[in-house]
């Protein structure tokens, strides 16, 4: 795109449409012991329903937590509502931290990993057995990884134009698996038995030299069932399609698992490639608010996109909330760029290129001339990037024009980005890996138990106003409530329950 057609399509957005821009966080992160051992305990009951609460619920595990932000107009609010959740969390679970990175520290035998409960309902069980699903399919280990998703809107998009910025950020991802990337080493408790290809390190590290996001590498939320699936990104149309195929489609591997054991229980909620929608695994998905009951699929067929939701960034162990504002400058200014540049369709050829881009700068993005592919041609990752934050220069400035005041907080976050590129060892993973190697034992996990420790200090040394913290109790009572209302109420069987819920019919 040229400079003149983007600066044409940045005026084109007034003042009002920009400040209507709208953020919210998801953050997951385990619960361990003092010694880093993954906590065993249910979720605690001060926090409320994993099953109905708004704002902290569960991801895979019971014993990890999930903290859910509002969808705010200022990067101020979201992090503010995102550190007095940690606040309200970390007075809830005593003794236990909330573990700070994103690849896990210490874990008891898969089969000992606890899987989420949420209670008796139809529609809590089926939570359950699809965890029990995931873990039939990929093991339990893999499930523990935890991350950060960024869900961003524009007033005013129309489904191509989420689409086209989908597309765009699928090309452009590498940039932020090397720049916010942060899970280059992990556990041997995690590659026991693995085939894993990372080199040793102390007594419990595995790592590789030149990595940026384990996470989002082979190790990481990877499937080889779901790299069969072809799914294009140039229409609701087609996305939707492909998606209905995974989901209703029998897989030969699942097939064979079944649904139910012989002892008569479920062990996963069906046999097709994709059990739900929310078991497609991708940097970035189109999403759009459910009603009760209703299906992903078919929410988004019938009212169209509402907003991305960015699902490649890592736990950052440097910042006591995950991540900072810097980060979510930069993510405002690089979604924006990836929505304003040209985006032309894709094809099976250029997402199976993506997919290669995005494994080799996981595992090897900090690498000394690393070569990506764009089109028919390759060139390193460090120009590539380098393109990519010229471009992004007159949106950042636009950025603080509009809603930014005095500050300039979008350059800011620009201007660490090109330190960055200058200078690797500026890079969280590289940070990482220095920091676990300057400890005499090179421990991973004992290096993120100390920062799990400072984190867990920092937020308990906040204050929480008692109207607040009486108005988040009054949350939690209430979702409590909730849950045994919907469990009262009750009337269908399970197995009903899933076929009405499975059937195509729902789908859209």
């Amino acid at each position: 795109m040229s400079f003149e057609s983007l600066q044409l399509k940045l005026q084109a957005l007034s003042a009002a449409r920009l400040a209507g821009m709208r953020r919210g966080i998801e953050k997951e992160s385990l619960r361990t012991q003092a010694d880093g051992q993954l906590a065993a305990t249910p979720h605690p009951a001060a926090l409320g329903a994993a099953l109905t609460h708004p704002h902290i619920t569960t991801d895979f595990s019971e014993s990890q937590v999930e903290l859910v932000t509002g969808a705010n107009t200022t990067v101020g609010q979201t992090l503010d509502e995102l550190a007095t959740l940690h606040q309200l969390s970390y007075r809830a679970i005593g003794d236990e931290r909330l573990w700070v990175a994103s690849m896990p520290g210490r874990l008891p035998p898969d089969a000992q990993i606890p899987i989420g409960q949420y209670g008796r309902s139809n529609v809590g069980q089926a939570k359950t057995v699809y965890r029990h699903g995931l873990s039939h399919r990929y093991g339990r280990r893999m499930q523990t990884i935890s991350g950060i998703h960024y869900n961003w809107s524009l007033p005013g998009l129309s489904n191509d134009e989420y689409f086209g910025l989908i597309r765009n950020f699928r090309r452009h991802s590498f940039l932020l698996l090397w720049l916010f990337g942060a899970s280059p080493a992990t556990s041997t408790d995690f590659g026991a038995g693995l085939q894993h290809g990372l080199d040793a390190m102390g007594t419990d590290t595995l790592y590789l030299p030149y990595a940026t996001s384990l996470r989002m590498g082979r190790l990481g939320y990877q499937s080889d069932a779901q790299a069969s699936l072809r799914v294009s990104y140039n229409h609701l149309a087609g996305y939707g399609a492909s998606l209905q195929d995974a989901l209703t489609q029998p897989y030969p591997a699942y097939e064979a698992l079944g649904v139910k054991g012989a002892d008569g229980r479920y062990q996963q909620l069906s046999t097709s490639l994709l059990q739900i929608e929310n078991e497609f695994y991708g940097t970035i998905r189109p999403k759009r608010t459910i009603q009760s009951g209703e299906r992903p699929l078919h929410a988004l067929r019938q009212r169209g996109v509402e907003y991305v939701e960015v699902r490649c960034m890592d736990l950052d162990p440097f910042e006591p909330a995950g991540i900072g504002a810097q980060t979510s400058h930069f993510l405002d200014a690089f979604l924006l760029h990836c929505l304003l540049s040209d985006s032309p369709q894709d094809t099976p050829e250029e997402v199976a290129a993506l997919a290669r881009n995005q494994h080799r700068t996981a595992a090897r993005g900090r690498e000394p001339g690393l070569l990506l592919e764009r089109g028919e041609q390759t060139l390193t990752l460090t120009d590539w990037a380098a393109e990519l934050l010229t471009q992004m220069g007159p949106i950042a400035d636009l950025l603080d024009q509009r809603l930014a005041g005095d500050g300039r907080p979008h350059q800011a976050a620009l201007a660490a980005a090109r330190q960055m590129l200058a200078n690797p060892a500026l890079t969280p993973s590289a940070r990482v890996l220095a920091a676990i190697q300057a400890r005499p034992d090179a421990s991973f996990v004992g290096w993120v138990r100390e920062r799990s420790d400072a984190v867990r200090t920092h937020f308990l040394a906040q204050p929480l106003p008692a109207t607040a913290a009486e108005r988040w109790a009054a949350m939690a009572r209430e979702s409590l409530a909730e849950q045994a209302r919907i469990e009262a109420a009750e009337t269908q069987n399970f197995d009903d329950f899933l076929k009405d819920y499975l059937s195509p019919s729902q789908l859209g």
